[in-house]
C-alpha cells in the first residue's frame, strides 16, 4: 500500500508544476499535462517516487546513520526543521555553509566553540571577562547557534541528503555529489532532476506539499529507528544467554592445625586399639 494517496497530494496542490517557459526539458517524464501554460505533475508517479525514497531512507537510518535535512526557502524551512527535530535528524534551515560537506573537519571547529563557550560560562571564567569581551562572545554563540546550532550533534558526514528546491540549495547537492553522498530531493518542474539520486515531483513552494511529503517520509524513518533499537535489545538478550557459563569449582575443605592434630589422635587410637585387639587374641590361643 502506498504511504501517501493520490487524493492527499491533490488537496495539498503537490501537482502545481511551473510556467511552461520556465520548465526543465529533463522533467518531461514526469510532468503529466500542460493546462494555462502550467505544467501539471502526474501525482501517480510522485506517490511511487516517494514509497521509493521512504523505503531507501528506512534503510539508511536502521544501519544507524544520519539523514540532513536542507531547505532554506521561506515557505518549508520551519515545516522541515519540525519535522526532522522531531525524528532527531540534523537539518540547516538559515544558510547553507559553503564547504558544510567538503570541508567538514572545519565546520566542526567552529560547532565545537559553542561548547567551549559554554563550558566557559560553567568554569566561571566568563565572568572574569570584560563587558566588551562578554558582549562579543554572546553575539558570536548566538550567532554560531542560529546557524550551526541544529548540526551540533552531528559528528561525522551524512549518509544521505534530503532537499527541498534543488535550485535553491545548488551548493549543497553538489557538494553531496562530489562526496558521492546519495541525494534526496523534491524537485519541481523547473529544476534539473539528473543531480538527484531520488527524485520526487512535486510543487517544492508549497508548504502543503512539503508537509504531505516529509510526514510521509519522516514515519518511514520512525519505522527504521524503532527496527533499529529492537535489533539492538535482541542482540543484546542473545549475547547475553549465549555467553558461557564457568563452571563453579568444588571448594576442598581447608586442613587447619587444630584439624591435622584431631585426624592424628583417631589415627593414633585407631592404631591402639588395632594392636590391643590382636594382643587379646594371642593371650586367648
Amino acid at each position: 500500500m502506498s504511504r501517501v494517496s493520490f487524493e492527499q497530494l491533490l488537496e495539498a496542490g503537490a501537482h502545481f508544476g511551473h510556467l511552461k517557459c520556465k520548465w526543465n526539458p529533463a522533467m518531461a517524464p514526469y510532468i503529466f499535462m500542460e493546462r494555462n501554460g502550467i505544467h501539471i505533475i502526474d501525482l501517480y508517479k510522485t506517490a511511487a517516487k516517494i514509497d521509493e525514497a521512504a523505503t531507501a531512507l528506512k534503510q539508511i537510518v536502521k544501519s544507524g546513520r544520519k539523514i540532513l535535512f536542507v531547505s532554506t526557502k521561506k515557505q518549508t524551512k520551519q515545516i522541515v526543521a519540525q519535522k526532522a527535530a522531531s525524528i532527531g535528524m540534523p537539518y540547516v534551515t538559515e544558510r547553507w555553509p559553503g564547504g558544510m560537506l567538503t570541508n567538514f573537519t572545519t565546520i566542526r571547529k567552529t560547532v565545537n566553540k559553542m561548547s567551549n563557550i559554554d563550558k566557559m560560562s560553567k568554569d566561571g571564567l566568563f565572568d572574569k571577562l570584560s563587558k566588551r569581551e562578554k558582549l562579543q562572545i554572546t553575539r558570536q554563540r548566538t550567532k554560531l547557534e542560529k546557524n550551526l546550532g541544529s548540526i551540533a550533534d552531528l559528528k561525522r558526514l551524512p549518509a544521505a541528503l534530503f532537499v527541498v528546491d534543488v535550485m535553491k540549495e545548488h551548493i549543497a547537492v553538489a557538494e553531496a555529489n562530489r562526496l558521492n553522498i546519495p541525494v534526496f530531493g523534491v524537485v519541481d518542474t523547473n529544476s534539473n532532476p539528473n543531480t538527484v539520486d531520488f527524485v520526487i515531483p512535486a510543487n517544492d513552494d508549497a508548504t502543503k506539499s512539503v508537509d504531505v511529503i516529509l510526514t510521509a517520509l519522516c514515519e518511514a524513518i520512525n519505522e527504521g529507528i524503532e527496527e533499529q533499537n529492537v535489533e539492538k535489545m535482541d542482540t543484546t538478550v542473545k549475547t547475553d544467554s549465549e555467553a558461557p557459563v564457568s563452571p563453579r569449582r568444588e571448594r576442598r575443605p581447608r586442613t587447619t592445625r587444630t584439624t591435622k592434630k584431631v585426624l592424628e589422635k583417631a589415627n593414633e587410637e585407631a592404631l591402639n586399639v588395632k594392636v590391643a585387639g590382636n594382643y587379646v587374641a594371642k593371650e586367648e590361643e
